[in-house]
């Protein structure tokens, strides 16, 4: 493991793409910041952080036992990874919220973001940028975030959480190298949050609909069971799920 810390940087994951675009990176190449000024999440929303609160860091790994179409699963890999670190150190009422938040007693702790690097069009590495609340306490004007500090009571130490994820997430990867995927996807599932319970959804034109989570797909969209008792697929592009 390559540990690179940081004080401050646009973006973990941005900068470990231009590393990887100039040199051969070492499995397990992760950067860490203290303060991170343009953060992402998913659908280019932006991950704010107070600074030297959070535990926010990137980690380089190569991926060569899975297709392009496959990505879905280290996405779940990962969630599960964060998921057990998390129940480790006690955080009570943990839940995934698709496709890869991770939610204690309703609110936002986790948010994680994964890039693939492609070449010759096969997968060879992804870049797995991760966001954790830690000690945190104020989170003005943001709804539904919480911290591990604010559910415990308890001060965490970053690298002590992080070498924890870290640990997990090798677990994890033993299973992806095993092709234990549909393995990957039953636990996945059973952890992700609202499942088969009503739920109301936002699709990208504003319209709301109400339907039952009933898993994932391969691909990783949503299969939710409608009102007409109809399971449709939904992508990330085409649904929110509204709390």
């Amino acid at each position: 493991m390559n540990l690179i810390k940081l004080d401050a940087i646009d973006s973990t994951n941005s900068f470990l793409r231009r590393l990887a675009a100039h040199k051969e990176l070492e499995d397990y190449t992760i950067v860490t910041t203290e303060k991170q000024n343009e953060g992402r999440g998913q659908m280019g929303t932006q991950w704010v952080s107070e600074p030297g609160k959070n535990l926010t860091f990137s980690v380089y790994k190569k991926i060569n036992c899975l297709q392009k179409e496959e990505q879905f699963y280290l996405s779940m890999a990962i969630s599960l990874a964060i998921y057990d670190a998390l129940t480790y150190f006690g955080i009570p009422h943990l839940k995934i919220k698709w496709p890869n938040d991770i939610l204690s007693a309703n609110s936002k702790i986790c948010g994680i973001l994964i890039e693939s690097i492609i070449k010759k069009g096969e997968m060879s590495a992804s870049i797995i940028g991760i966001g954790l609340n830690l000690n945190q306490t104020n989170f003005d004007g943001v709804t539904n975030a919480s911290s591990l500090k604010c559910l415990t009571g308890v001060f965490y130490n970053k690298e002590e959480v992080l070498l924890k994820i870290i640990e997990h997430i090798k677990k994890y990867e033993e299973w992806v190298i095993n092709r234990q995927l549909f393995k990957i996807k039953e636990t996945f599932e059973s952890q992700l949050f609202r499942k088969d319970k009503p739920s109301t959804f936002k699709l990208k034109n504003g319209d709301l609909i109400m339907g039952f989570i009933k898993g994932v797909a391969n691909n990783g969209c949503l299969i939710v069971l409608l009102e007409d008792e109809v399971l449709k697929e939904f992508d990330l592009k085409e649904l929110k799920l509204l709390y």
